[in-house]
């Protein structure tokens, strides 16, 4: 990357954008699941709750940002919109 001239990050390595979203999710996940139900018994019941909480953030939980709907939602009209499907072409 550094022979073409490319930055391999926006930011520095532990900045604030550095993974910003991904660490957003896992706070998110952390504060809602993961503290809230401890003490885990099981791996086994850890892993479905992260199941049920990933499917119920994905497909149930309302964004304001996105206009109060799912995630999901707003991924499939932005698949379907004419001008995406226009500039993959």
């Amino acid at each position: 990357m550094a022979e073409a001239g490319i930055e391999p990050s926006v930011g520095s390595a532990g900045g604030s954008h550095d993974n910003a979203l991904a660490e957003t999710i896992n706070g998110l996940f952390k504060a809602e699941v993961f503290h809230r139900r401890s003490p885990w018994r099981t791996f086994g019941a850890v892993e479905y709750a992260t199941l049920e909480w990933v499917e119920w953030f994905n497909n149930g939980s309302l964004r304001e940002q996105i206009g109060n709907i799912p995630p999901a939602e707003a991924e499939a009209n932005f698949c379907d919109a004419p001008e995406t499907k226009a500039m993959a072409a």
